[in-house]
């Protein structure tokens, strides 16, 4: 009962913070035109942008691309390697990488609890219901190496896979720890790559990762439908 009663306090609060950050969104035009310049700095796929972004902030900007980490994992499905790009040339790779790890965890720690604690309705409306079921077949085909598979994979949306976690019935430890080792290659290259790049070199590698993300999206994809239209036939056959 009281395990309940938290719950419901929990969902209360943060529907109220939600609704804040809305109003806010739509009636402080200096909080409206920072959310669309970030979202235009994302959209535009230059890392030496948003570390310009984040340079600017001086002492403050490892707090402010932590920011954005936790920004894009939670709200907006944005390209993180962006932010792990720019910590690695502001701040050494493997500092840029330890800070690039530690918040994009900190993002999907919220992601998971903000869906354990609303639910499969409202988080659809958070992300998308096309979303979460393709990541429902993922989780269902590969069972409990599903997150560490997920997350070893740069194609995989970082934020769905983890709202889509805080759905299911698994424990937040084992979540925690998958996320955090399938994670730590992908940050670990891109901190490395990001520390030495500059320029064309630097828009070639990411046109090329983004390219090769593509490929595996389109494989994977292929792969869900035929297990479904497999199913489909098992289960007519069945009913026979």
């Amino acid at each position: 009962m009281k395990e309940k009663l938290l719950k419901h306090k929990s969902k209360i609060i943060l529907i109220g913070i939600i609704l804040i950050s809305i109003l806010l969104y739509f009636f402080n035009p200096s909080i409206k035109g920072l959310v669309n310049n970030i979202s235009a700095m994302f959209a535009s796929g230059d890392f030496e942008v948003v570390r310009d972004f984040i340079d600017e902030y001086g002492a403050y900007a490892m707090l402010v691309s932590a920011a954005l980490m936790v920004f894009q994992s939670v709200v907006a499905p944005l390209p993180a390697f962006l932010i792990t790009f720019a910590n690695a040339n502001l701040f050494g790779w493997w500092q840029g990488a330890i800070l690039s790890w530690s918040s994009a965890m900190l993002g999907a720690l919220l992601c998971f609890y903000i869906s354990r604690i609303l639910g499969r309705d409202m988080v659809e409306k958070l992300t998308s219901k096309a979303g979460l079921e393709s990541i429902d077949s993922f989780f269902e085909k590969y069972g409990k190496h599903s997150i560490l598979i997920a997350r070893l994979l740069p194609f995989m949306s970082f934020d769905i896979v983890s709202y889509a976690a805080g759905l299911t019935s698994m424990a937040f430890i084992p979540f925690f720890i998958a996320t955090g080792i399938g994670q730590l290659p992908a940050t670990i290259v891109y901190s490395y790559v990001g520390g030495m790049l500059t320029g064309g070199a630097q828009l070639l590698v990411t046109g090329l990762l983004i390219l090769f993300a593509l490929s595996i999206f389109i494989v994977l994809i292929r792969s869900i439908y035929h297990s479904r239209e497999a199913n489909k036939v098992k289960e007519k056959g069945n009913e026979r």
